[in-house]
This record gives structure tokens, sequence and C-alpha cells, in this order.
């Protein structure tokens, strides 16, 4: 018997080649992500709780010891050498200090006039470390005015100097660690020319902490 619209075609429906997720799948996978999700947040809360009650305190400095030799003005640059002796005073009791970089600098009339890399080195807490340096000036150009003054200080036995530390650091407790810059200030260093020289001990501004 023929349809009474022939327009009309026969379709026959084919089952979908992808099967439907089944709901308790989706549920189990969304429990999942959540429980990650808060087990993370908890734990982060935890160790900010636990940094923030044993916060660190800043390291503490001083020059306890600085020479010059080799002092040499030759055209305009500077050849010399500055041996200094930093003390540094851990005085957290429970928070130890990773010095991954390190660097001391010399400045005379605002003009960095000598370097010295600091190889990395581990802080215990509650501890005094002491660094030997020698920074070198070697033929570095000299400002005209820093030029005049620093040969007048030198012909006078006694020269007026600046001393600053920057390191990249980690303060470890425990499992627990955080990345800090250190920066430490140190003048005025005052240095005399003479061998053997009485020297005065320089307590640094304490090492300003900046959280990387």
């Amino acid at each position: 018997m023929t349809p009474d619209n022939p327009a009309v075609a026969l379709t026959t429906a084919v089952p979908s080649s992808q099967p439907a997720t089944l709901p308790w799948r989706q549920g189990s996978m969304r429990c999942v992500a959540i429980t990650a999700l808060v087990l993370i947040v908890l734990v982060g809360l935890v160790v900010l709780v636990f940094w923030l009650a044993l916060r660190p305190k800043p390291i503490e400095y001083s020059i306890d010891d600085a020479r010059i030799r080799g002092f040499n003005i030759k055209a305009h640059a500077l050849n010399a050498v500055f041996d200094l002796r930093l003390r540094s005073y851990n005085r957290n009791t429970r928070v130890s200090v990773y010095y991954d970089a390190m660097e001391v600098t010399v400045w005379y009339g605002g003009q960095m006039v000598a370097i010295s890399k600091v190889a990395p080195f581990y802080q215990p807490s509650h501890y005094v470390q002491t660094i030997t340096v020698s920074a070198t000036a070697q033929s570095t150009p000299l400002l005209r005015p820093v030029e005049k003054n620093l040969a007048r200080n030198e012909s006078a036995g006694e020269v007026e100097l600046e001393v600053r530390a920057r390191a990249r650091t980690r303060f470890v407790v425990g499992a627990v660690k955080k990345h800090y810059k250190l920066q430490a200030y140190c003048a005025p260093v005052v240095v005399r020319c003479v061998p053997r020289s009485h020297f005065d001990r320089v307590d640094c501004t304490s090492a300003t902490l900046v959280s990387v």
C-alpha cells in the first residue's frame, strides 16, 4: 500500500557511537577535584600560619676589620684591594639561612669603586658567621671629584668608605623555606692607610629582607 504523502521518507535511527558519561562517574570526578583543592588550601594555610608564627628576624651585620692594599691612582683610574671582614649574626633561634649568591661592594663619594663575589654558604640558626672578602678595584675609572678627594684622603692616611652587601637567600624552618633578597648598608667605614693600624668596628643597618 502506497503512503498518502509520497514526499515523506522513512528514516531509521542510528545509535550514537559515543556512550554517554554515567552520572555517578561525573560525580566521583567532581568530588576528587574538590577534595584535592581543599587539601591544597589547607596545606597552604598551615604553612602560612607556621611561617608567620616564626617570622624571621633580619640578619645583623658589622664590619670588624678593613684594610687597603696596593692603592694606586693612575690615568684617572683606581687600582686597589679592599680587605674586609664582615660579621653576620643570624639571631633567629629556629630559622637557618642558605646564601645562594652574595656580593659585597665598596663605595666612595657615591661611586662604586670595588666589588667582590662571595661563594654560597650555609648559616645555622643563632650563629655568627665571619665573611672575609677582598674587593678589587682593577683600573676602575673614577669621576674627577672622586679621584681628587680619594687621592687627598689616601695621602692624609685615612679613607672613609661605604660598604654594601646584597644576597639571594633561602630562610628555612624544617621542610618550609622562603626566598628573600637581602641588603645591608655599612657606613662610614673609616680605613687608616697605615699598616696594622687600629680599626673601629662599624655596625651596619639591619639587613633588609625583601620577599621574592
